[in-house]
This record gives structure tokens, C-alpha cells and sequence, in this order.
């Protein structure tokens, strides 16, 4: 039998870190799953409820928005409580949300029931970043952002394939999986560990620290300029980013466009969207360099962030017009079948194997964004800041994401007049990652802030321990 003073031995333990840092990545991947269901099932959802792929598009679009706005108010309360006990109030939220997406017989149920979802998913978003930050040193940071982004994107590939797959005959049971998942997680969760704020800051020396955020410290945080330029960045990035949610509908489109039926083209799209992600593993090395540059300057993690994203847009472009010609798949073959005549297919088909380089060259290009932002709103702000300035940085994020996505989808609407699928999803992919281009600048102006606002934070926190 255990005793009382073994288990509180274990808590705080290296292997209870790891436990929780292990539980903590699948939380964050799973939300993201969760989230990126329904953009990889459109066609099949629109022939079952009999709506409009448009429709269902405003609400994977509101979904998104939703999701951010919610994070804001989980990340101030974060900021003040409990979070170990706010992600799993969360999680079963958005477990609870699928379960009943997957019992919807409407449209409006359908929004209704993923509006649920969305609340619950925004708190996996800001109290996971606030928790996270506080797990690893400003040295490592961009490096182990690099592992909380990519179990996010992992998240967003697994539920896409998987959606794609199972949801091509049947669009509910994807749901059902992802409730039956999350809730497994939030319990498993129950055994996690919650980090002390500051706990991985070298200028606090070890000291406790018990600050929490407080009203009055809303205006300060807006007066930090590299915040105003972060947040303003990913906005417009986000225009971007959330454009990319119809990829899977496009390269779907590109299937059927070579003769194929709705159930195969889902099939094989959801394989073709998914294998054109497997490069964001490349957000490691640029979380690696991050830290690098940014120990030898201090403009280093913004500097990076900036060459990527500018270097991806002619990437993307190309992408997105490239056409699947003389593609030899197997209509009803099982997803392995399907999987080997693809990977066949890039070797063999210079279309597929353009496409594929493309994509692979946007996607490391890219993947220096994610993973130095995420350590440069961690290095510019206090740890009891963190969550509520994530919140409203992914609140942003989420209105750029979320109008990005809704109106690509206006957009392919509207060029069908003119251009037949999936040209007309083509087109509007490529208008949208023009927003680009002002998200490097925004981060040419970090470049020019950081440095000052990182000493403010470092001086803050070292008077700070010595006052305790």
C-alpha cells in the first residue's frame, strides 16, 4: 500500500513531469484533431444533410472564431486559478461537443453542437500555452514550442486522415472516436501535474512566485509594443493559414476532376491533404535555430520567423495549381491501397511529385513561424501574463483564421461563375496567401522591439525575487 508521504513524494517528481508533459501533448494534439473533423468531411456531410458545402463552411469559419474567443476568457482565468483543473473542464466540453455533432440531423444542430466544441477547445489553446511556457527555460523555449506546435499539427493530420477515411461512408462516427477520446484524455489528465507560474525563469533564481494577474495589468500588457505587433501578425497571417482549410476540399476537387466519386475522391483528397503535411516535423529544426540565433541576437526568433514567411507564398501558389493528371488510384480500395498507389504516385507522376515538392518547401518555409512565436509571446511577457495575452493574440489568430476560411469559401463560390472546381479553389487559395506579406513586416517590427521588452521582463522578475 502507498503511503501519504510516497505520494506526495512523486508529485513535482521528474517522471510525474514527464507523465503530465506526455498527457499534456496528447491533450494538445487531440483538440486539434478535434477541430479539423469537419473541413475533411464537407462533401460528405452536404450529401447527407442535403446543404451547401458553402454553408458548412461559414461554419467551420465561425467554429474557428468561436474557438479564439472563448480562449481569452479561459486565458485571463487561467492566469488566476487553478489550470489543471480548467483544462479538464474544457476538455469535457469539447468531448461533449462531438458527441452531440455526431448526434445532428440539421444544420442548425450541426452549428449548435460544434459551437459547443469550439468553447471547450479554447481552453486546450491559451491555459496549455500558459502551462507549457512554464515547463521549459527561455534558452529551450523555441525548441520545445517546436514539440507543443507539432503535436498540434500531428492533432490536425491525424483528425484530418482519419475524418477522410471513416467519415467517407460515414461522417458521424469520426465524431463519436473524438468524444470517446477526449474523455479518456480529461481523466487520464486528473493524474497531471500543475507547474508553480515561473517555475522554468532563471531571473527568479528558484524563488516562489505568486503573482496573478490583475485588471489593472490589462494596460500595461497592451503598452508592450513587440505584443501589439505579435497579436497584429497573426491576424493577418491567419487570413492565410485559415484559407488552407479548404485544401483537403480542393485536392478532393482535383480527384473528382479526373473522374472519380464523391466517397473516393474524399478518400483519396484526405490522403493527398494529409501527405502534404508531413513537413511541418521541420518545425523542430527551425525551433532549434530559433534558439540559436536568438542566444546571439536577440532579434534572432522574429528575424526567422520573417525569411519563412515570406519565402513560402510562391511555394504555396504552386501548390495549389498543380493538377493531379493521369492519376491511377482504385476507386473503392481501402485507405492502405489507396495510401501505396499515392506514395507510388509521387516517385512515378511528375504532377503528384510537383505537387508534393511544393508543398514541401511551403511547409518548411512555415514551420519558422509557429514555434518562435509561441516562444516570443513567452519571452515578452510575465509568466501571469501569458495565458491572457496567448488568449488575446489567439483571438486575432482566430477572427483572421476564421474570416480567411469563410471567405476563401465565398470566393471559390462566387469564381465558379468563371472558373469550374477546382480552379476556382485554386484561385482562391492563392489571393489569400498574399497576407503574407504584411505578417513578415509585422515581424521586422518585432525584430526592432524584442530586445527591450525581454529586459523589462528579465528586470521585473529578478526585483521580484529579491523582494520575496
Amino acid at each position: 500500500m502507498t503511503r501519504p508521504a510516497d505520494r506526495t513524494a512523486l508529485r513535482g517528481s521528474k517522471p510525474h513531469v514527464i507523465v503530465t508533459i506526455v498527457l499534456f501533448v496528447i491533450l494538445a494534439s487531440l483538440d486539434n484533431a478535434a477541430l479539423l473533423v469537419l473541413p475533411n468531411i464537407l462533401l460528405s456531410v452536404s450529401d447527407d444533410l442535403g446543404v451547401a458545402t458553402g454553408s458548412l463552411g461559414w461554419i467551420t469559419g465561425t467554429v474557428l472564431i468561436l474557438t479564439a474567443v472563448s480562449a481569452v476568457g479561459w486565458g485571463y482565468w487561467g492566469d488566476r486559478s487553478n489550470r489543471k483543473r480548467l483544462l479538464i473542464a474544457g476538455t469535457l466540453g469539447w468531448s461533449l461537443g462531438c458527441w452531440l455533432t455526431a448526434q445532428a440531423s440539421s444544420l442548425q444542430q450541426l452549428w449548435a453542437a460544434q459551437a459547443f466544441t469550439a468553447i471547450g477547445l479554447g481552453a486546450i489553446a491559451s491555459i496549455g500555452f500558459s502551462t507549457i511556457s512554464d515547463f521549459v527555460s527561455p534558452r529551450r523555449r523555441g525548441l520545445a514550442m517546436s514539440f507543443w506546435g507539432l503535436s498540434q499539427g500531428a492533432g490536425g493530420l491525424f483528425g484530418g486522415l482519419y475524418a477522410s477515411q471513416v467519415g467517407a461512408t460515414d461522417w458521424r462516427k469520426p465524431f463519436s472516436a473524438m468524444a470517446l477520446l477526449g474523455t479518456v484524455s480529461a481523466v487520464a489528465y486528473l493524474f497531471a501535474y500543475e507547474p508553480s507560474r515561473g517555475r522554468s525563469e532563471p531571473a527568479l533564481d528558484g524563488s516562489d512566485y505568486e503573482f496573478i494577474i490583475q485588471k489593472e495589468d490589462l494596460a500595461s500588457i497592451a503598452t508592450i509594443t513587440s505584443n501589439r505587433w505579435l497579436i497584429g501578425q497573426g491576424f493577418t497571417a491567419q487570413l492565410a493559414y485559415g484559407a488552407l482549410v479548404w485544401v483537403p476540399l480542393l485536392f478532393q476537387s482535383k480527384v473528382r476532376a479526373e473522374g472519380f466519386d464523391i466517397a473516393t475522391a474524399t478518400q483519396v483528397g484526405g490522403i493527398f491533404a494529409a501527405l502534404f503535411q508531413v513537413a511541418a516535423v521541420s518545425s523542430i529544426g527551425a525551433g532549434y535555430l530559433g534558439d540559436r540565433w536568438q542566444r546571439k541576437n536577440p532579434r534572432g526568433r522574429a528575424l526567422l520567423s520573417m525569411i519563412g514567411i515570406l519565402g513560402a507564398i510562391p511555394f504555396f501558389i504552386g501548390f495549389f495549381f498543380v493538377p493531379l493528371r493521369n492519376l491511377n488510384v482504385t476507386a473503392g480500395a481501402s485507405t492502405t491501397e489507396n495510401a501505396v498507389e499515392i506514395l507510388t504516385a509521387l516517385v512515378q507522376n511528375p504532377w503528384v511529385g510537383a505537387a508534393f515538392g511544393l508543398s514541401l518547401g511551403a511547409a518548411v518555409l512555415t514551420s519558422a513561424d509557429s514555434p518562435n512565436w509561441f516562444a516570443l509571446i513567452a519571452d515578452v511577457n510575465l509568466p501571469e501574463h501569458r495565458g491572457t495575452v496567448f488568449g488575446a493574440a489567439n483571438l486575432a489568430n482566430g477572427i483572421g483564421r476564421g474570416t480567411g476560411n469563410a471567405l476563401t469559401g465565398m470566393a471559390a463560390a462566387s469564381l465558379l461563375t468563371w472558373f469550374a472546381a477546382p480552379l476556382n479553389y485554386a484561385i482562391g487559395l492563392a489571393v489569400f496567401q498574399l497576407f503574407f506579406i504584411p505578417t513578415g513586416y509585422a515581424y521586422w517590427r518585432v525584430a526592432d522591439s524584442v530586445e527591450g521588452d525581454i529586459a523589462t521582463v528579465t528586470e521585473t522578475l529578478r526585483a521580484r525575487s529579491t523582494t520575496q
